[in-house]
């Protein structure tokens, strides 16, 4: 079993056993025939990953860590928000016409600001603080922009960033408002603890613990039957996960440059129902 399967199958019974359910209340969100899309929900998950012990993927079921890794450089490398520099259809119900999703996700990274040292957008903000003073508590990003909302598709779920630095290691927690378990449980461990291998080796560091603060950890009723299949299966040891050495600046960066070994997994749980 892998450290992420440990993780993993501990949320999912916690918020099975003790989460509260919404059903009832005033929701948001629709299933595709218009009907309320309840939750169970637990407030304030904390999940730690060491990465210097194992790549934090779980074997459950398959992650499909590069195009996982695709979507966190659409973000954070493109600066993109727009579908057709993705190489998935995971943002296709959100996007316009033209395939915008509005001033969200990478459109905010990408946006320059002003500082005493010079003008950065909030990526090359983190690279030059990281080289230059490492030891600075305040290394973070933050995409949930209140000005901006009205002109985004979705609210960002995954949110902000803060980078730390102990000793030769690179920390990070990130920090993400709400989290669909059974869509992207694992989706998003695996997407911010590839971008710390990558920031971590570009800025001289090894990559230490990612820190996953999740505000609202709620599995969807549809999804309950599903989530308790899949947490009593066979489980195997996490993959090799390791990146390209000889990359040194982060906009150099493509998923070829993980190399993916021993990932087996169980099957993988096709046509989930997704909530809009």
């Amino acid at each position: 079993m892998s450290k992420a399967d440990e993780i993993f199958i501990k949320m999912c019974n916690d918020i099975l056993e003790g989460g509260i359910s919404t059903e009832g209340e005033k929701v948001r969100p629709k299933w595709e025939d218009g009907s309320f899309a309840y939750t169970i929900k637990k407030f304030g998950v904390i999940n730690r990953y060491d990465l210097q012990e194992e790549f934090p993927a779980i074997t459950l079921r398959k992650t499909y860590i590069k195009s996982a890794i695709d979507e966190i450089l659409w973000i954070w490398q493109k600066k993109s928000n727009n579908i057709h520099d993705l190489n998935s259809s995971i943002w296709d119900e959100w996007a316009d016409e033209d395939g915008s999703i509005g001033k969200a996700y990478g459109y905010q990274l990408g946006v320059k600001h002003q500082y005493k040292e010079g003008e950065f957008d909030q990526v090359d903000r983190v690279l030059f603080d990281l080289k230059e003073n490492p030891y600075s508590r305040r290394i973070m990003t933050n995409i949930y922009v209140h000005q901006d909302l009205h002109e985004m598709r979705l609210y960002p779920c995954a949110y902000s960033v803060t980078f730390n630095v102990t000793g030769d290691k690179l920390n990070a927690i990130l920090n993400q408002r709400s989290q669909d378990v059974l869509a992207a449980g694992n989706w998003n461990v695996v997407q911010y603890a590839a971008l710390l291998m990558m920031i971590a080796q570009v800025t001289g560091f090894k990559p230490g613990e990612l820190v996953h603060v999740i505000a609202d950890a709620h599995i969807y009723d549809k999804h309950v039957p599903i989530i308790k299949e899949l947490i009593t299966r066979e489980t195997y040891p996490a993959p090799k996960v390791t990146l390209n050495p000889e990359v040194k600046n982060f906009y150099d960066f493509t998923p070829k440059d993980f190399t993916v070994e021993d990932y087996q997994t169980g099957p993988q749980i096709k046509d989930i129902p997704i909530a809009i």
